[in-house]
């Protein structure tokens, strides 16, 4: 197998499970090296464990800046350089109707969902200027391009994070920095499955859930769809890619629908006043 990110290194917050976990394990195999934070330690321990040679952890709460500095720097004093950060932390966070939003939780799931991820770029990028190359990837979500698709503050923060990325790609770019989001639809994970069905151990129960609402028939999303699009986002295959939000949902943000499209079946051109036919 050709291995795409030979001798670079990679941050990944949020990188003990989930996504950021088959992340981790996706770019290891292609040859780079990983630094995984997240406030799970024992878990993170043993997600580190298991990926063996070319893997460390940090413990990283995304909310306090200086956690977020920490990681990075320690990637920079450990291997001496950054290639790629993945902002992957995150949770749904607040849920129902605006009015009954505490401000408390609202602004604990932006200080997670946006600030994690400005902390991130901020200090990624201030080491990727500086050796002229560097690729920065975040998590958005389709609740980030499109309305009524999750809760208030995590569409707030996820369209923060498409807006965020736009800025900074073209501040960055000058410097050979690349910056691209990704905007997952549902990804069977621990905290999707926790979100959809009340079980963050049920996550083969999410797949069969979530792949009988997927636009491909009987094909959930899975981490590894989203590790996959890092991956390109990080290698030179994508160099040329800049800016961008990608979504890796099957098509659904295109109206794209279990059982496809409304008016699928021909019939006779549909005029004025109920007229058929030319």
């Amino acid at each position: 197998m050709e291995r795409r990110l030979e001798g670079q290194v990679a941050v990944i917050t949020g990188g003990a499970s989930g996504i950021g976990a088959a992340t981790a394990e996706k770019l290891l195999s292609h040859g780079a090296k990983v630094v995984l934070g997240d406030i799970q330690e024992d878990r993170l321990a043993r997600h580190v464990s298991e990926l063996g040679t070319g893997a460390m952890g940090c413990r990283c709460d995304v909310t306090r800046e200086e956690e977020v500095q920490r990681l990075v720097d320690t990637a920079v004093e450990t291997h001496g350089r950054i290639d790629v950060m993945f902002n992957n932390a995150g949770i749904v966070g607040a849920m129902g109707p605006m009015e009954t939003t505490p401000t408390e939780e609202w602004l604990f799931t932006l200080d997670i969902l946006l600030n994690g991820v400005f902390y991130g770029m901020k200090h990624a990028s201030r080491h990727m200027k500086a050796a002229g190359r560097g690729s920065i990837v975040s998590m958005s979500s389709i609740a980030g391009v499109m309305g009524g698709l999750g809760p208030h503050a995590y569409a707030a923060a996820k369209h923060a994070v498409v807006g965020l990325t736009k800025n900074l790609a073209a501040e960055a770019c000058a410097y050979g920095v690349r910056v691209n989001c990704l905007a997952p639809g549902l990804i069977a994970t621990p905290l999707a499955a926790a979100a959809a069905i009340g079980d963050a151990e049920g996550v083969d129960a999410a797949i069969t859930e979530f792949a009988e609402q997927s636009p491909l028939p009987g094909r959930a999303g899975m981490p590894d769809d989203v590790a996959n699009a890092v991956l390109w986002l990080a290698s030179d295959e994508s160099g040329y890619v800049n800016g961008q939000t990608i979504a890796i949902d099957a098509g659904f943000t295109t109206g794209s629908r279990p059982g496809g499209p409304n008016f699928a079946e021909y019939r006779p051109i549909l005029r004025e006043a109920g007229k058929e036919g030319l």
